[in-house]
């Protein structure tokens, strides 16, 4: 019997998130169909209430700007999900009382996964850009990853309330700083994560561009991260934004020696933790090799 899949968010046309999961469920040998549905927020409780049990769902996947919206509309939250308010993902869980929605957080795993293939190891120095959803999901994942403290570069302290609420959550120290001062407060660090939206880090890209080489401030001035980087060493940026790509920040970021992980490498993890969520099978490498080949990343073998 077939069974049905999607992933929901405003706008969706650019989602890759089809071309995973179809690749993933064909090498598995698994009948899901998993589409793309443009739902806003006025209009996702509707679309949830719509929703039937047989009609065979197995799983949502929730984009922005849904991640929030979209704890109202599950039975339970489980994991990160629980302890951050936000959740990108929903499996349809079969019990003797009926279906159960299930919410979850796979971003945290996706972040963890993607910066660790990058050679990210324990206790990174670190930064967010950005204060919204993904920003909570990031915070999580440096946690996990064994930081301590973390600054959060945002253009409006008012509006990083989810930002704050993460860090409450899972025990991370945070300084909101402006986003103005962002190029200054990254360069060097073992890690940077970029929540923000497609081209809204071109300014923080431009900055980075005009340090001087090494960069290093004029005078004396020192960057967080120089007593562990020798000259113009620089980390891992992940940009969680993929279309356009590459991103201007990307770009100036490899200029200077930096690795980038594109947000691709993000929803490949993600994804792979989703699949395993909506059908129970086990993702194997050959399985995350053709899912992969559908989006143009590189084999993991």
């Amino acid at each position: 019997m077939s069974r049905r899949a999607a992933v929901l968010g405003h706008p969706i046309g650019h989602s890759k998130s089809p071309a995973l999961h179809r690749a993933a469920y064909a090498k598995l040998g698994l009948d899901i169909e998993y589409s793309a549905i443009d739902v806003t927020v006025e209009r996702l409780p509707a679309f949830m209430a719509g929703l039937q049990a047989g009609d065979d769902w197995c799983g949502l996947s929730v984009t922005m700007p849904l991640k929030t919206a979209m704890v109202d509309e599950v039975d339970e939250v489980r994991g990160a999900g629980a302890q951050l308010g936000v959740i990108n993902t929903v499996a349809f869980e079969a019990t003797g009382q009926g279906v159960r929605r299930i919410g979850h957080n796979t971003d945290v795993a996706g972040i963890v996964d993607a910066v660790r293939n990058a050679g990210v190891t324990e206790q990174p120095d670190s930064a967010i850009l950005g204060g919204g959803g993904t920003s909570a999901a990031a915070i999580a994942a440096l946690r996990e990853l064994g930081s301590k403290h973390v600054d959060v570069f945002v253009r409006d302290a008012g509006r990083a309330a989810e930002a704050k609420a993460a860090a409450a959550a899972v025990g991370l120290s945070i300084h909101l700083r402006p986003l103005a001062e962002a190029a200054e407060g990254i360069a060097g660090l073992d890690l940077v994560i970029s929540t923000l939206p497609p081209r809204a880090a071109d300014g923080i890209a431009t900055q980075l561009e005009q340090l001087p080489d090494g960069g290093r401030l004029p005078g004396d001035a020192k960057f967080p991260g120089d007593d562990k980087f020798p000259g113009d060493a620089w980390g891992v940026l992940l940009d969680v934004a993929y279309d356009p790509w590459p991103s201007r920040i990307a770009e100036a970021w490899h200029s200077r020696g930096g690795v980038v992980v594109p947000g691709l490498e993000m929803l490949l993890y993600q994804a792979v933790e989703q699949i395993r969520l909506f059908s129970g099978a086990d993702v194997t490498a050959d399985v995350i090799d053709v899912m992969c080949d559908s989006v143009g990343l590189p084999r993991r073998v």
